[in-house]
């Protein structure tokens, strides 16, 4: 695997390296030996798998607040996603500020979202699905989000928005959750 830091401390965007022959390609999507040498402290405790049905889908910001404060490691298996985290971290030098990578099923790449970081996609393709892995198992009353067009944050989302749940359109916006 190949690890590139993000501007945000903590994030990595990872690389798979595909070992290819005649059949087609095999490559280790988890390490827990590589992710240690690169001091990413992550404990599966759940994985999950999200599809979504039309490009333009968005989800989040989502983020759960300790003790089930969570990292996150995602990785598209189809179409293609616009990828965006958060920094919550009160004494951090980049608290408030945000990050993006699209991730494509056809790259191979994952993105290592670390904990107390907001996170939210949104669709750039019909039919995209991703799978990921989370340290702390879903705990409804420690989850929590900040408004995906806050103005503080100022995200340029790709595209317009054409599904988005009520919930995640109600959240509030970064300055009521960092009061």
């Amino acid at each position: 695997m190949k690890f590139t830091a993000l501007p945000l401390e903590g994030a990595y965007r990872i690389e798979l390296e595909r070992i290819v022959d005649n059949r087609g390609f095999n490559a280790r999507q988890w390490c827990a030996r590589e992710f240690s040498a690169q001091g990413i402290p992550i404990e599966v405790a759940q994985t999950n798998i999200i599809y979504n049905r039309t490009r333009g889908t968005l989800r989040g910001l989502h983020y759960q607040v300790p003790p089930m404060a969570e990292t996150k490691l995602f990785r598209v298996t189809r179409g293609a996603i616009y990828d965006v985290i958060v920094d919550l971290r009160p004494a951090s030098p980049t608290f408030g500020q945000w990050t993006a990578v699209e991730l494509h099923a056809d790259a191979y790449a994952m993105l290592f979202v670390p904990e107390g970081f907001a996170q939210g996609f949104q669709t750039l393709e019909d039919d995209t699905e991703l799978i990921y892995q989370v340290s702390a198992s879903y705990s409804p009353e420690h989850g929590r989000g900040i408004r995906y067009d806050d103005p503080s944050l100022a995200i340029p989302w790709p595209l317009a928005v054409t599904e988005i749940s009520d919930r995640d359109r109600a959240l509030p916006d970064l300055r009521s959750v960092a009061a």
